[in-house]
């Protein structure tokens, strides 16, 4: 995780992009958000509908398991 981010920080750091051009590109993100939230929290509804857990329980009891498992 760390490497990724400091992959993304230089890469960040040595394009030769202007500020304006990295500020832009994050707007762009942030408009098309809105678009994943709704998908989101669609599969979300969807999942606690089905099974009565939303997909943070789910993730965060298959980690413990996989956890448990490397033990």
């Amino acid at each position: 995780m760390i490497r990724i981010i400091l992959l993304l920080l230089m890469l960040t750091a040595f394009t030769a992009c202007s500020e304006f051009a990295i500020l832009m590109s994050g707007s762009s993100l942030a408009v098309s958000q809105n678009a994943y939230s709704k998908a989101y929290s669609t599969i979300d509804f969807l999942t606690v509908v089905s099974t009565e857990k939303d997909i943070k329980t789910h993730f965060y009891e298959s980690v413990i398991r996989y956890d448990d498992r490397r033990k």
